[in-house]
């Protein structure tokens, strides 16, 4: 733990220089990569022309739980990479530990994945030990904060997040890093932080806030913690922190957290941020109005400015126009709804079709010089205010490029 403490503390010393260097961004040779790959076009053109150019801090580059392309999620390092590559906005996924301290981990039940539990003493507080695979049975283990005391906590080290499946030992179980991510960042122990560390650390490297509340894997309440409860704890380490609720985005899956920050949270209300899951009912189209259970105007009656859809939801393919915007993009237009979109970088080489995220362009995904065609009509023809990525560089060179803020 103290390993940690110092961690967290050397960088709060020194992030304060990087906000004073705002303008100088870094952004490393990935957005060339890309543009290199993509089609001859007006756009490529004008993406190249900004080669050289010097980048800057934008609101519109999101950090998806920091730059988790190279580093562990969540952690110190992979925040300041996240700012150091111009992300304007941070991302601190919140759930609780069992004395109901808030603390940045992407799900109350991912332990197992992104941290070394199974290979420490605490893998006995594990709600499913760790399985073997066994023939056609995959290795299998769930580890949750809710399990955890805060001091417990601290005392694990972050990892990339992956399982190897096909393990038949803890050790190979933790070695299942996708080939194209790497663990050269994830050697050493790395600051793992609670939310309200977070706070000061995001506040210091210039950048604002989006606290995901996660949905419990446990039943609520617990231990005495209320939904509401868990919701309004957010809010008042913000407050705490002195930080104004106009430098806040706070997110939800759950819709009635987002309405709870209206009711009673109004100024942070205003900036709450409803994360779209639709995609899990059955029928469901982001092309057909009809399979939604609430239409965009109905959301935007219920209080809500800002939806955050993932990107395959906001795009579909035209034979004459490329990539186009979907239905409910155009629909959330007219609502007079502001969009967020995740993530862009998240899925490895997009030669084989992108994965999930690119779901409904996939015929069109069949190299890397896509991304900066898809950032493209996300921004000039959606209309997104920002942009979720696990490499920030990305989406900041286009920012700057394009004079987004």
């Amino acid at each position: 733990m103290l390993r940690i403490v110092t961690l967290l503390s050397t960088a709060l010393a020194t992030a304060p220089a990087l906000a004073e260097m705002a303008d100088v961004i870094e952004l490393g040779p990935r957005p060339y990569y890309l543009i290199d790959r993509m089609v001859e076009s007006p756009l490529k053109d004008q993406l190249a022309a900004c080669m050289g150019q010097e980048p800057k801090r934008t609101l519109f580059s999101i950090g998806h739980r920091g730059a988790p392309m190279q580093f562990p999620e969540h952690t110190v390092e992979s925040n300041v990479a996240a700012a150091r590559m111009g992300a304007g906005i941070l991302e601190c996924d919140v759930t609780f530990t069992s004395d109901l301290e808030l603390v940045c981990r992407h799900a109350q039940n991912d332990l197992h994945t992104t941290t070394n539990i199974l290979a420490t003493p605490l893998a006995e507080t594990c709600v499913t030990p760790f399985t073997p695979a066994d023939g056609d049975s995959p290795a299998a283990a769930e580890c949750r904060t809710s399990e955890l005391t805060l001091a417990e906590f601290r005392t694990l080290t972050p990892k990339m997040d992956a399982a190897n499946r096909a393990a038949t030992t803890v050790e190979g179980y933790l070695d299942g890093t996708a080939g194209w991510r790497t663990d050269l960042y994830a050697g050493e122990p790395t600051g793992i932080m609670t939310h309200a560390e977070s706070i000061a650390l995001f506040k210091s490297l210039g950048a604002k806030f989006t606290p995901e509340l996660k949905t419990p894997s446990v039943e609520m309440p617990f231990n005495g913690f209320t939904q509401q409860d868990y919701a309004q704890k957010l809010v008042d380490e913000y407050k705490a922190a002195g930080i104004p609720a106009s430098d806040v985005w706070l997110q939800s899956f759950n819709l009635e957290d987002i309405r709870y920050w209206i009711e009673a949270e109004p100024e942070f209300g205003a900036q709450a941020v409803y994360l779209m899951d639709e995609y899990n009912i059955d029928g469901y189209s982001p092309m057909d109005a009809a399979t939604w259970p609430n239409t965009m105007a109905e959301l935007k009656a219920m209080g809500i400015n800002y939806i955050a859809p993932p990107t395959w939801m906001l795009v579909t393919t035209s034979e004459d126009d490329g990539i186009v915007p979907s239905t409910l993009a155009l629909e959330a237009k007219d609502a007079g709804l502001k969009i967020i979109t995740w993530t862009i970088e998240r899925s490895g080489p997009l030669a084989a079709g992108g994965g999930w995220y690119y779901q409904s362009i996939s015929d069109l995904t069949t190299s890397d010089g896509v991304m900066y065609e898809l950032i493209d009509v996300l921004a000039q023809d959606v209309g997104v205010e920002g942009i979720f990525s696990d490499w920030p560089a990305t989406v900041t060179y286009y920012a700057s490029c394009m004079g987004l803020d």
